[in-house]
């Protein structure tokens, strides 16, 4: 496998099929060893199974190599930075990613979670923060339970649906016409909350407060971002209708015929 060339086998698998983990694996990619060295410790006390990577090149063959369930990517590196890896996992997996940056780093922050990053921790950071912030990350994207194309669409105990489309919740899937529509974290999250009120319109404030933690600050160009993300991935299924912009005001839940 030449440098940075990426099987597809991983990444084809999407939303729909991941696998059950028994410890979950995490990838965690920082130049500063020491930095790693504390990551690491903090997230194997809480029971994950813990893989480094010291630069950016390393960090997408290890992520091909070992199918991580989480990444926690630091944006500033050399040779190769988190946001130039965000972008290349971004074009092929929906594995969640946790930025790792400083303080003066406000406008990296903003655009690691308008290029498809789930969270950040501020460094100098907590290590206790930092596994909370991870654990809330899994609760979200539902990873313990192993779902498939066949079961993803079909249950309708926890599922929402708005013409073409279904949300289920409990496993995070989308879909259209049945088909699974893979969605990061934040992008599920803003489209559970239209659905839910499908003659509304929400304000961009209103959508930040329902996709985000009350403690990560984030730009409104940020929820136009993950529209944009939502619009493109149920496009490449044929759907044209499942977020309308009202001029003025913020976005509303389309037909979805």
């Amino acid at each position: 496998m030449g440098r940075n060339k990426l099987p597809r086998s991983w990444f084809d698998k999407g939303l729909a099929s991941r696998r059950h983990y028994a410890m979950k694996t995490i990838l965690i990619v920082d130049d500063d060893l020491h930095i790693r060295e504390v990551i690491a410790f903090a997230l194997e006390q809480a029971g994950y199974n813990v893989k480094e990577a010291g630069d950016g090149n390393q960090a997408l063959a290890m992520a091909a190599e070992n199918e991580p369930d989480l990444v926690v990517l630091d944006i500033l590196m050399p040779e190769m930075d988190g946001l130039a890896v965000c972008r290349r996992l971004r074009k092929l997996s929906e594995v969640p990613i946790l930025f790792l940056s400083s303080k003066s780093d406000e406008v990296d922050r903003i655009i690691g979670l308008e290029i498809g990053g789930d969270d950040y921790v501020t460094k100098p950071f907590s290590p206790r923060e930092l596994v909370a912030r991870v654990g809330a990350i899994f609760r979200r994207t539902d990873l313990s339970r192993p779902v498939n194309d066949d079961e993803a669409c079909s249950d309708e105990s926890y599922t929402l649906r708005q013409g073409r489309m279904s949300l289920d919740l409990e496993s995070h899937a989308a879909c259209w016409d049945e088909q699974v529509v893979p969605l990061t974290a934040r992008e599920f999250a803003l489209l559970a909350t239209l659905i839910r009120r499908p003659k509304r319109v929400f304000l961009r404030d209103e959508l930040m407060d329902a996709t985000y933690d009350q403690d990560v600050t984030v730009s409104q160009r940020t929820i136009d971002s993950h529209v944009r993300g939502v619009r493109s991935k149920f496009a490449a299924k044929g759907a044209d209708s499942v977020i309308e912009t009202v001029h003025g005001v913020g976005y509303k839940l389309g037909n979805c015929e």
